[in-house]
């Protein structure tokens, strides 16, 4: 038996009774629905001076000003749904990806069992005769280096076959691919790119969209793929 439900007749004992049900405040809600400014509207109607009654371009404002914020409101709303939906489509096209490669932004790949063999892209300005391609780890020393015709410019494909200047296989980890060429008779460093492996897919946010997790990389924005291949 709860010890508030007894009365004993003593007001000293009787005031120290605990309560039964704890009061909780209802949550008070600070928003102005649309049926409490027609509310206020028709109160302010109803208690204006006869004499000098509210103009009908000042209601009309009043009017326009709620509709108008009532509306950004729901805007908003529409927005933080549409963004959902747009994340969660974003991040069901990119897994379709997982399993193959794409052409990142990068000089540095991933070499590993499961992928031996790093493919790049060279990009040039004009067609050059000779490119040499250098290869160097995440200390920046040299691993292997060799020649490539560029004469036929633009994009041109590279492939390194994961071994050393004594043709044995290097450990698996980083490597960095340079590539240098002579143009306008002057020796230039080439900008180089780089096919990873797609591990995963990662939600991200609607800022970021949705992230690529790379073997041995790191993650990448799916918008900063330059290419896709199956191998």
């Amino acid at each position: 038996m709860s010890t508030s439900s007894v009365i004993t007749g003593n007001p000293f004992l009787d005031a120290l009774r605990l309560p039964t049900d704890s009061v909780v405040p209802e949550e008070n809600n600070q928003a102005l629905t649309q049926e409490d400014f027609l509310a206020l509207l028709t109160q302010e109607l109803s208690m204006q001076d006869p004499f000098k009654p509210v103009e009908n371009d000042q209601m009309v404002q009043q009017l326009t000003a709620f509709s108008t914020a009532d509306g950004i409101s729901n805007l908003n709303d529409e927005i933080v749904n549409l963004n959902a939906i747009m994340t969660s489509s974003q991040a069901l096209e990119a897994s379709s990806l997982v399993g193959q490669k794409v052409l990142i932004p990068s000089d540095t790949g991933y070499i590993s069992v499961e992928d031996p063999i790093l493919k790049s892209v060279v990009s040039t300005p004009e067609a050059i005769n000779e490119i040499t391609v250098r290869v160097e780890d995440d200390s920046g020393a040299l691993i292997a280096s060799y020649i490539v015709d560029g004469s036929a410019g633009g994009n041109i494909d590279l492939s390194w076959d994961g071994l050393d200047a004594n043709g044995e296989a290097v450990a698996a980890g980083s490597y960095a691919i340079k590539a240098s060429g002579k143009v306008n008779g002057e020796s230039q460093e080439l900008p180089v790119s780089t096919y990873a492996h797609v591990t995963s897919v990662s939600l991200g946010t609607s800022e970021t969209g949705a992230i690529l997790n790379l073997r041995g990389l790191g993650g990448i924005q799916m918008a900063d793929v330059l290419a896709v291949s199956e191998s």
